[in-house]
């Protein structure tokens, strides 16, 4: 087959794979410069240029001579929202994703991520009996018929020592604030958000599948998610599957559980605060009021914004796959926004992602800012103050 032929295949491909905007691209270089890798250095901020990764699509040509190039994308959505052609630049990231890892040939710290995925149903290598390990001591009641939501608790959360307090700290909100709640257990699987993302799409398929299969035995038409990353999958790729839930962020039920009364933060924070918006939380879902109304529910607390916040926060590089990557220190997102708290003299920097106190909390950890900086999710203020 001649070359020629084989790239109209490949950009053929990438189309039905989802870059069905990969031909608005008029080549004028916003996103390029958007990217929050303009602002680390590194071999990555050289190398990676979305501008160009667009036009090789465009092409038929899947991805950089170094394909974890391609890779480097953490999903933002800082370019995608400014693009003044409307160009869906994530879905096109994606479908390019897809010729790499449909072909075999996913990067080396991937693989593991993807095999545990098709193995366990997490990605995180953790039994299935594992998942509700979190729940220990709690009395975290079982979905049933009459059960308001279904409370959905992140992989990250059921698996990792740190984010297993992020769960607690939600389930017990919601216990003390009298929701109608349950989880269904060692059964759920992943979202799949980050999966698909990657670009494993026969894996998302998968996971997907059987998470609406069990969704559908059980009954549940309300979720609550502990992740903003679920709560972007359930509410856009699975409903464009057919799934016609009702889903909520956490940070939503509880603030409306604290303007009805039923939540009443008391004990007095007393420190200077700022908070990080989430990309999959803000820039993704719209969601910047919330989070913030439940910080200033916290008595003494005194609220600082960073100074790139809400449409422009800074992410924490953990989206699209990027919370397996190894970065050197000196090149992560994180880091800088450390920095940006410290500045600003706040004591507590709180974000409400598990993925973004993972990445922060290590950036927070390799600058040693520990000792003047604080990493919270908000759940745990929040219970801290009752």
């Amino acid at each position: 087959m001649e070359p020629k032929n084989i790239l109209l295949e490949m950009k053929d491909y990438i189309i039905e794979m989802g870059a069905e905007t990969i031909n608005w691209c008029m080549q004028c270089g916003l996103c390029t410069n958007l990217c929050p890798w303009r602002l680390v250095p590194g071999q990555t901020s050289e190398e990676f240029n979305v501008r160009y990764m667009q036009r090789l699509g465009q092409m038929g040509i899947e991805g950089f001579e170094d394909e974890n190039m391609l890779f480097a994308c953490s999903t933002c959505a800082m370019c995608q929202n400014s693009c003044p052609r409307g160009v869906k630049i994530i879905d096109n990231v994606r479908a390019m994703r897809s010729s790499i890892i449909g072909g075999g040939m996913p990067p080396a710290g991937l693989r593991p991520i993807l095999g545990s995925s098709h193995a366990n149903g997490n990605p995180w290598s953790g039994p299935r009996e594992k998942r509700t390990q979190w729940q220990e001591g709690l009395d975290i009641p079982r979905f049933g018929p009459d059960t308001e939501y279904f409370l959905f608790v992140c992989c990250h959360s059921c698996y990792d020592t740190r984010s297993m307090k992020i769960a607690r700290s939600i389930a017990q909100l919601l216990l003390r604030g009298g929701v109608s709640f349950g989880v269904i257990g060692a059964e759920e699987n992943c979202c799949g958000e980050s999966m698909r993302k990657i670009g494993d799409e026969e894996l998302f398929q998968k996971l997907a599948g059987a998470n609406m299969e069990l969704f559908a035995a059980n009954g549940v038409k309300k979720i609550i998610t502990t992740s903003p990353h679920c709560l972007w999958s359930f509410k856009n790729d699975y409903s464009a599957l057919g799934a016609q839930w009702e889903v909520f962020h956490y940070t939503e039920v509880l603030c409306r559980l604290v303007a009805e009364g039923k939540i009443s933060p008391s004990a007095k924070s007393g420190k200077k605060t700022c908070f990080h918006d989430p990309c999959y939380l803000g820039r993704h879902s719209g969601i910047y009021d919330a989070p913030r109304e439940l910080l200033r529910s916290i008595p003494g607390t005194e609220i600082m914004e960073l100074r790139r916040s809400q449409e422009s926060s800074l992410c924490c590089a953990g989206g699209g796959g990027r919370i397996w990557a190894e970065v050197p220190m000196g090149e992560r997102f994180g880091e800088l926004r450390v920095l940006d708290a410290v500045s600003t003299g706040a004591e507590v920097l709180a974000t409400s992602c598990p993925y973004c106190v993972n990445m922060i909390t290590d950036a927070c950890n390799s600058l040693e800012k520990q000792e003047v900086l604080e990493i919270k999710e908000l759940s745990e203020l929040l219970v801290e103050s009752l």
